[in-house]
């Protein structure tokens, strides 16, 4: 495997670790919002009294401990996923800088005749 075919597999495997990082981190996004109305209707199937509004169904839901696990793995997923990306990222332009490096040694060989 030459220099630049290496560059491009390290690219790849970058590409499938943040796109696996974005889908769990979009996942987490959506099932936040199932996850609080199921605990909404939790409050109410077990306290209908205490838990008759939807103001105070959502404050229940809100400071459940569930709840709250939710969104520290919300907030993990979503801390993988920008240092993939940035990861990414910095290998592309790590890339692109060592192309225009052989551009520039093949336009000098190429001046000298080598």
């Amino acid at each position: 495997m030459n220099e630049e075919e290496e560059w491009l597999h390290e690219i790849e495997t970058l590409i499938r670790a943040f796109a696996n990082a974005k889908a769990n981190r979009v996942y987490l996004e959506h099932y936040r919002k199932s996850k609080l109305a199921m605990l909404k209707s939790q409050a109410e199937s077990e306290d209908p009294v205490k838990y008759k509004t939807d103001a105070s169904r959502e404050t229940y839901a809100r400071m459940h401990p569930e709840y709250l696990d939710l969104l520290k793995g919300f907030q993990k997923a979503t801390e993988d996923e920008e240092k993939h990306r940035w990861n990414l990222k910095q290998r592309e332009w790590k890339f692109e800088q060592y192309r225009t490096q052989q551009a520039n040694q093949r336009a000098e060989r190429s001046r000298y005749g080598a």
